[in-house]
């Protein structure tokens, strides 16, 4: 199947790997990119010399593209865009804020540059700044999410754009995909769907978490205190909703280096385990390549693709 998402990203299929913090390691990058998607090393709040032994990772495992996601909120941001430019990463996909001002470098040097957004205006001044694709990500995601729903948030700037766009957000599915591509939307991002592969390096619990959700089980923290992020509800994910209401500077203590505690350790009494509503479709830890190959096989039956 081939949309000008796949002619833009030289990849098989227009699928690509969400950018998850801890969760999107080299290794599972390197899984997706062979199987024809978009890999991505979630850098999250990464140092450079931490990233730089992911990409290498993901150079040893692939020849294929893959991405590199920059949160615009690390402190490291400035270091971090002068590493992908050093090891001419393929592509680099910007969220929580606006990357404008590094655009026209990345795009100089031969790098794809995509941005992640929950809103039409910031859509817009990135298509005006010359990203290349936008992913209209909507608040059904894990992690840290916008309060527009993915359904009406790519309705919208399908009519908007005349860049590529790509949806996220409730997406782990050729149904979902293609419920997407009706909207249109060229490609896909998916993250919790990966989560649960045997390539993902999280905790078997984590895995086990996302496979035993329910669709209401992905419930929304940090919501009091300016972070809002959807997780799995547990003891954890509890307390903290209560405690942001009563002591938001405690809530935002004890949510220090619970995403660690979660991929690394399984700990369900102080980890965040970071999952999108999607949860709730996915019924089974999968090898990425049977994920991307069912998953493309059934958008292209359902849109029909000759």
């Amino acid at each position: 199947m081939k949309t000008r998402i796949t002619e833009l990203l030289d990849i098989e299929y227009p699928i690509i790997e969400g950018g998850m913090a801890w969760v999107g390691t080299g290794t599972l990058a390197a899984a997706v990119s062979n199987a024809g998607g978009l890999g991505t090393i979630g850098s999250g709040s990464m140092t450079p010399e931490i990233l730089k032994q992911h990409i290498d990772i993901v150079k040893s495992q692939t020849n294929k593209p893959f991405a590199v996601n920059i949160m615009l909120l690390n402190p490291y941001v400035e270091e971090l865009i002068k590493l992908v430019l050093s090891e001419k990463v393929p592509v680099v996909i910007f969220g929580a804020g606006n990357p404008g001002k590094y655009i026209k470098k990345l795009k100089e040097n031969g790098i794809k540059v995509m941005a992640v957004v929950a809103s039409e205006n910031l859509a817009i001044r990135l298509e005006r700044n010359g990203v290349d694709a936008i992913i209209g990500e909507g608040m059904e995601c894990g992690g840290h999410i916008g309060d527009v729903s993915t359904l009406v948030l790519i309705s919208k700037l399908a009519k908007m754009l005349k860049v590529p766009l790509i949806a996220a957000g409730g997406i782990a599915d050729s149904t979902t995909a293609a419920a997407t591509f009706m909207l249109g939307a060229e490609g896909i991002q998916m993250g919790t769907r990966f989560i649960a592969t045997p390539e993902c390096e999280a905790h078997q619990t984590y895995k086990d978490l996302v496979v035993k959700s329910g669709i209401r089980d992905a419930v929304v923290t940090g919501s009091k205190i300016g972070h809002p992020a959807r997780v799995i509800k547990t003891k954890f994910a509890k307390k903290i909703k209560e405690l942001e209401m009563a002591s938001p500077e405690e809530a935002e203590k004890m949510m220090v280096g619970s995403l660690r505690k979660a991929f690394i350790e399984g700990n369900k009494e102080e980890g965040s385990f970071m999952a999108g509503q999607s949860c709730g479709l996915i019924e089974s830890i999968k090898p990425v390549k049977n994920i991307i190959i069912e998953l493309n096989k059934g958008l292209e039956e359902k849109l029909e693709v000759k």
